[in-house]
């Protein structure tokens, strides 16, 4: 299965409680924290719900 990077790229500060709750769940913890995840729909559903706090890029 497809791979794909996950980079923490803004601060969760001020951020919904349940957007942290998906960082936390992605496993993304600060900055410029990287993780490689399996590329599938649910995976793909919580990076949907902080796209706007995350970089994603396909290995």
């Amino acid at each position: 299965m497809a791979q794909i990077a996950i980079k923490q790229i803004k601060s969760r500060i001020n951020c919904p409680a349940v957007q942290k709750r998906t960082l936390d769940a992605l496993g993304l913890r600060k900055m410029n924290h990287t993780v490689v995840k399996e590329d599938n729909p649910s995976i793909m559903g919580m990076v949907n719900a902080v796209r706007h706090l995350v970089e994603v890029t396909k290995l």
